[in-house]
């Protein structure tokens, strides 16, 4: 009984929840007799104009409720847990999982695998459908819970359950043909494995996936991600800059095609294939409105893109200052052009360091992973200047953490030095001219 619908954790005051005199403890059981088993279930049900809502108090009553509402408009009421409960784990054996492969001793929630097809409509989290049934994907069509976002890596059924290390896992285009037809859509990615589903493999994959358009309405290939902590896992090698070339130029073809037969270039790349391979990336109108910004696609265009609007506003010269911007092997190349136009400013020195990732292994090379430690341990005090500048990207947690869990300010203390975290160029440039109170989180000058 005491695990049945939504455990009430918050009553907004004067909504109808409160003026119905549901309080926290309280535990929402079904709405006009359909049980509510999660945030999505109450707000679904939660849109009518008539509700009949059942209620166990937290003294154990059971009350039967009557509600008359505007469509619009909402009960008033939060859950525990986010109302989700307890998030489905992965239950697969991926022989490219990044989790897998991360140091011990980190904080617990780095360690956690979800594969909730829930959090992929709520949050835009990737889910692979390997632990979703029949009585889900139902579910799924019957709510509209659409888009989703869904690894796919392969569509050659044996090739997905070596990949993923799971039975059911070559179900992939028959569970994607099944939501295609309910009309959800679908955002794809495929990790890309040299030897393993590249070649062959990824124009295959890459066909069917666009045989499902536009219900399948995007899919991005990303480069595998390898620490040095692989000992127990499966052999695999990085991405070499050649064969990101032979990718980069592969896909770009491909887009010619789709955006010829369906007016979208339908398949990306990650930014950092173009990086590796030393290509430019494309154009603003070769993204299609962005659909895989979370994936590392298309953020470099849009950096680069904001970049040349703020640059157009320069001044000629400024007070003295010298600054340093920490970021990745990747990060720089981008950055350097940036430091490169900012140096033009009479006055403003501006120093792009970059950060050899020792914590995960050399072969990580993305600013997001750059951890405190490294900062650190690489980064000199005395070449510092008057500010540190580091990308949001590196911080998790809200913008508090390090993946090492050190803060900004641990690494402000440590390195006696001012710390300003920057979203951008616009926010950088701002905390160059107008002063760090611009950035997202400035550590202040404790007398360095």
């Amino acid at each position: 009984m005491e695990d049945r619908g939504l455990l009430i954790a918050q009553v907004l005051p004067g909504s109808i929840a409160a003026e119905m005199d549901l309080a926290p403890g309280d535990r929402l059981i079904s709405i006009n007799g359909s049980e509510v088993r999660d945030l999505i279930d109450f707000r679904f049900f939660e849109t009518e104009e008539n509700l009949t809502i059942e209620v166990i108090t937290a003294a154990g009553e059971e009350w039967v409720l009557d509600v008359e509402k505007d469509y619009d408009q909402d009960l008033g009421l939060e859950f525990a847990d986010g109302g989700f409960g307890r998030t489905t784990r992965c239950s697969n054996r991926c022989i490219f999982c990044f989790v897998d492969q991360m140091p011990p001793a980190l904080r617990k929630s780095l360690y956690i695998k979800d594969d909730d097809y829930r959090l992929s409509f709520w949050s835009g989290n990737f889910i692979t459908l390997s632990n979703v049934g029949d009585e889900e994907l139902e579910r799924i069509a019957r709510l509209r819970l659409s888009p989703l976002y869904i690894s796919v890596h392969t569509t050659n059924p044996e090739l997905r359950r070596v990949m993923l290390g799971n039975k059911r896992a070559g179900l992939i285009l028959e569970q994607l043909k099944f939501l295609a037809s309910a009309g959800i859509e679908m955002h794809t990615q495929i990790v890309l494995c040299p030897g393993i589903n590249d070649g062959r493999e990824l124009e295959n994959t890459v066909r069917d996936l666009a045989g499902l358009w536009p219900s399948v309405s995007s899919l991005a290939v990303v480069p595998v991600g390898l620490t040095q902590f692989r000992e127990s896992c499966y052999p695999l090698r990085n991405v070499t800059p050649a064969e990101a070339h032979q990718v980069v130029e592969w896909v770009g073809l491909r887009q010619d095609e789709f955006l010829a037969g369906l007016g979208n270039p339908f398949v990306f790349v990650s930014d950092e294939f173009y990086l590796l391979a030393g290509e430019q990336v494309p154009p603003l109108e070769l993204y299609a409105g962005f659909p895989q910004l979370e994936n590392g696609v298309g953020l470099v265009r849009l950096f680069l893109e904001e970049w040349e609007e703020v640059r157009q506003d320069l001044p000629l010269e400024i007070e003295p200052l010298k600054v340093t911007i920490a970021t990745g092997v990747l990060g720089a190349i981008v950055l350097r052009q940036v430091a490169a136009g900012l140096n033009n400013i009479k006055g403003l020195q501006v120093t792009v360091k970059t950060i050899e990732n020792t914590f995960f292994g050399e072969r990580v090379t993305v600013t997001g992973l750059v951890t405190g430690q490294d900062l650190m341990n690489q980064i000199d005090p005395r070449n510092i200047g008057d500010l540190l500048v580091l990308p949001a990207v590196m911080l998790k947690e809200e913008g508090e953490l390090f993946l090492d869990s050190l803060t900004v300010a641990d690494l402000a203390e440590r390195l006696k030095t001012r710390v300003a975290v920057v979203k951008g160029p616009r926010q950088l440039v701002e905390v160059l001219l107008e002063g760090p109170e611009h950035a997202e989180l400035f550590v202040e000058d404790r007398d360095y």
